[in-house]
């Protein structure tokens, strides 16, 4: 989250030095209950001062989780876009969809959106990083994230070899070897064969099989169109001149799916080999 994002944020919740409708106790209880700190004991400050305080001199990981758990406590205590009563405007409801604070919520909840789901990215990135044993692949993940925002190009070509390192890694620990001619998608579905986890190995009386299969389906759809993606954008072709990359937000849609692909995959392996001992 940038400045100007969290600054939104403060323009929802600050409001004349108070912060929504906390007393100075409570809202000391809810900060150290969040991050650790009671903001108002800490600074010495109105409500509305320390929580200026604390955004602009913490770090990023302690204010947006401040600022995520004070919208998250926003929309459980108010009713949502709250019209006006007896022709006063309730200064802590969210608004109308059209007033000020009613576009800055809207704004908020976009924002925390999009927290929420680069979190959720990380963590399963991270799970697949601790899972895999290859010096190589941490090395990929690394480079993946650290270039989804400031290189999307680099990005999308580590998120395919991010998937072709699982696959290979498959094949290794199984004893086999992949055919060096085959493309991203031929090694994703023959590695599902091997898994048996194509749609083909759901039986059709297993329950909400046609909806397995499709999801299956779909798993198998992202090997074949993230080599398409890094073939036109991701790293490791040349480019002409009047080349331009996709936006950070492309790279973090190939990101997110090469991850999801990878920790079924592997997942898969694991439960596998289990049932194999």
């Amino acid at each position: 989250m940038n400045n100007t994002e969290k600054g939104v944020f403060l323009k929802l919740f600050n409001r004349g030095g108070y912060v929504l409708d906390f007393s100075t106790a409570d809202f000391d209880t809810f900060t150290m209950e969040s991050v650790g700190v009671a903001l108002c004991s800490h600074y010495g400050l109105s409500k509305g001062k320390s929580l200026n305080a604390f955004i602009k001199e913490s770090t990023d990981d302690k204010s947006n989780k401040l600022l995520l758990d004070l919208l998250n406590y926003y929309e459980l205590q108010y009713p949502h876009f709250e019209k006006e009563r007896d022709g006063i405007n309730d200064p802590y409801s969210y608004g109308t969809p059209n007033d000020v604070y009613g576009k800055y919520y809207a704004k908020c909840k976009e924002i925390a959106q999009r927290i929420n789901s680069n979190q959720f990215s990380a963590f399963a990135a991270k799970s697949v990083k601790e899972a895999f044993s290859s010096e190589y692949i941490n090395k990929q993940m690394s480079i993946m994230l650290e270039n989804q925002s400031t290189n999307p190009t680099e990005a999308i070509g580590k998120a395919k070899e991010l998937i072709e390192s699982c696959c290979k890694t498959i094949f290794e620990k199984k004893g086999m070897i992949p055919d060096k001619d085959w493309k991203l998608n031929n090694l994703v579905d023959e590695t599902m064969k091997l898994l048996e986890i194509t749609p083909e190995h759901v039986p059709d009386t297993a329950k909400e099989a046609k909806a397995i299969k499709a999801i299956l389906g779909s798993l198998r759809g992202i090997a074949s169109q993230m080599g398409v993606i890094r073939n036109a954008y991701g790293s490791g072709h040349g480019k002409s001149a009047s080349y331009k990359g996709l936006e950070e937000r492309h790279a973090k849609l190939a990101i997110g799916s090469s991850v999801t692909l990878v920790n079924f995959l592997w997942d898969s392996f694991e439960r596998n080999n289990k049932t194999n001992e």
